[in-house]
């Protein structure tokens, strides 16, 4: 079998922007989800994740990166995921989001300039202001993208935050590594 090749290409002044992040922030909807809101006929929330972004989360945690989620919302779907995805660290059901994610900086030993954050909208801007990267899907508010360093080709819900977990994982040094395992028996 041919061994592949990295196809990913960021800008250098981007990577480096990138470089040290050890926590990475993600709001859930309109980044991991498209935003919008389902509901069954019997008042049941369904949210449609993509595989793409999961596949993403799994990734960071392989390259030394703990992804953390911070979410205004509570949903049983949304627990069901993350639990798929080993994600052991969630604040669900706060509008009021920096003070959760300082409580994970703090949990973990790290600090603001470790940490990269994705969000999409006003409740998302204070985490993403005191990040030292930030991410917005293309989507996204216009206040989210004033502030972010980077902004996704894809929609949230639609790749955006594997792009994202892409970039930083192509920034911590472990790309290459990673791809290599995949078809192995320790492929992430």
């Amino acid at each position: 079998m041919q061994k592949l090749e990295p196809a990913l290409n960021f800008p250098p002044e981007l990577l480096l922007q990138a470089q040290g992040v050890k926590v990475a922030f993600f709001d859930v909807d309109g980044v991991l989800t498209d935003g919008g809101l389902y509901f069954s006929e019997h008042g049941e929330t369904l949210k449609r994740f993509n595989t793409l972004d999961g596949h993403g989360l799994k990734l960071l945690k392989h390259a030394g990166i703990t992804p953390v989620i911070i979410t205004g919302r509570d949903s049983v779907p949304l627990r069901v995921r993350l639990k798929a995805l080993g994600i052991e660290h969630a604040r669900f059901g706060t509008e009021d989001k920096l003070p959760a994610a300082q409580e994970f900086l703090n949990t973990l030993g790290l600090d603001w300039h470790q940490a990269a954050a994705m969000g999409d909208d006003w409740p998302d801007l204070p985490v993403m202001q005191r990040a030292a990267f930030a991410c917005a899907p293309v989507n996204a508010h216009a206040q989210a993208l004033a502030i972010a360093q980077f902004v996704t080709a894809r929609k949230g819900g639609e790749g955006a935050a594997r792009e994202f977990c892409d970039l930083l994982v192509v920034a911590s040094g472990h790309y290459a590594q990673l791809l290599a395992r995949v078809g192995t028996d320790t492929a992430p």
